[in-house]
């Protein structure tokens, strides 16, 4: 494989000339941005003592200089979350316990001036040194931008291993495809709401759009390919699917051309339910496609179908260690023991057996074995299948 040229955070994040927030958003919204950073760190510089506090920095697509440019009539908006990381000396549930207030209540007064969400994230320079390689950890290490840090923060960033895209483990594909695919089921229960309103029309439609720029990043994170901008995922993506020339390959280049358009320009247009449906409807077909392609080459094993795949009894987390899936099983049962399903699996097998049933599968509700299944691995009293979006979505959130 060619050696891939690996840029530190300091040079992403610049020494000299700000870099931008977005690749072509107008000087106001660049100005609105920078003025919210500036806000932001002195606003937690002013919650936090400089003897605890040790960098602030801003993650996700504006720090990576990708963010999204909503354009209307009044101009250029922020169309993203800004995410800034709060690193802070100690543990972090203490800190947690500090802090977490204080800055939920900054972030909703700035919020107001970002014309944008505002969310903090605790962390520590010491817990990011162990965190264990991810696309997550890849992509901040590599594309994020410090707003403050102490004089010591340099020897504790420790980012090293997560700078490199070859670190992160094949496993990474399948992990960014549940999380994208969780999305298209709860747009799906949005799409069924009346009325359709703007909102969740609007949520509908970012996350089709996130899903389809997830089918391409995936083969490539499975082909060891991943690369932090989105704008170079998809020139590597072309490549890999000249090579391949296989329907679905070309299939995943189309979707992420179109995942890639709204992420960089995302649009917010009227509440069509019709058109919203087909298009959720191809997107989540093509989904399994891809979910079945991955998970086969990660397990060494053909899945015929989505309900084979659930069905399987095979595990799906090989080499997880029994009694710590004891552990996170109790944790995501909100502490009670249970024998079903398996509790010296891995917690989150019952999250890739559930949404493959509840996205993928038809008649659920008259299918009895299918039903109690979907109950179990979701920790539902039997003959409650209707409640399975609020199920799904907890369970979701305590293991993904």
């Amino acid at each position: 494989m060619t050696a891939i040229t690996l840029t530190s955070p300091r040079a992403q994040t610049g020494t000299g000339p700000r870099p931008r927030y977005t690749l072509d958003g107008n000087d106001a919204l660049e100005g609105n941005l920078e003025r919210t950073c500036s806000e932001i760190a002195g606003g937690v510089l002013g919650l936090i003592s400089r003897r605890k506090l040790q960098a602030i920095f801003l993650g996700g697509g504006y720090g990576r200089g990708e963010g999204g440019v909503l354009r209307g009539a009044g101009g250029d908006r922020p169309y993203n979350d800004l995410e800034f990381y709060v690193a802070i000396e100690g543990n972090r549930h203490v800190n947690e316990f500090l802090y977490r207030r204080r800055l939920d209540v900054l972030g909703e007064i700035l919020t107001h001036l970002a014309d944008v969400e505002v969310e903090f994230k605790i962390t520590s320079l010491e817990e990011i040194r162990a965190w264990p390689v991810s696309m997550f950890s890849y992509d901040l290490a590599v594309g994020h931008r410090v707003l403050w840090e102490g004089t010591r923060a340099d020897s504790h960033h420790g980012w090293g291993r997560h700078l490199n895209p070859e670190n992160i483990p094949r496993a990474e594909a399948s992990r960014l495809l549940m999380n994208r695919c969780s999305g298209l089921l709860f747009a799906r229960s949005k799409l069924e709401l009346e009325p359709l309103t703007v909102s969740n029309a609007d949520f509908v439609g970012r996350n089709i759009a996130k899903a389809q720029l997830a089918f391409g990043d995936a083969l490539l994170a499975e082909s060891g390919l991943y690369h932090w901008s989105c704008r170079e995922r998809h020139r590597r993506l072309e490549r890999l699917s000249q090579r391949n020339g296989s329907p679905m390959y070309m299939a995943a280049l189309r979707h992420h051309a179109a995942g890639l358009q709204f992420k960089l320009h995302p649009s917010m247009g009227a509440a069509e339910r019709g058109a919203l449906s087909a298009s959720h409807g191809e997107v989540s077909a093509f989904a399994e496609v891809c979910w079945l392609h991955l998970e086969e080459g990660r397990l060494g094993r053909l899945f015929p179908s989505a309900r084979a795949y659930a069905e399987d009894p095979c595990d799906k987390f090989p080499g997880s260690a029994p009694l710590f899936n004891v552990a996170l099983n109790l944790r995501a049962d909100n502490f009670v023991p249970r024998s079903r399903p398996n509790p010296f699996r891995h917690p989150r097998q019952r999250i890739y057996h559930a949404m493959s049933l509840l996205l993928w599968v038809r008649g659920l509700e008259a299918d009895l074995p299918l039903r109690t299944r979907v109950e179990s691995e979701l920790n539902l009293p039997p003959g409650t299948f209707g409640n399975w979006a609020v199920a799904y979505r907890a369970l979701w959130g305590r293991i993904r």
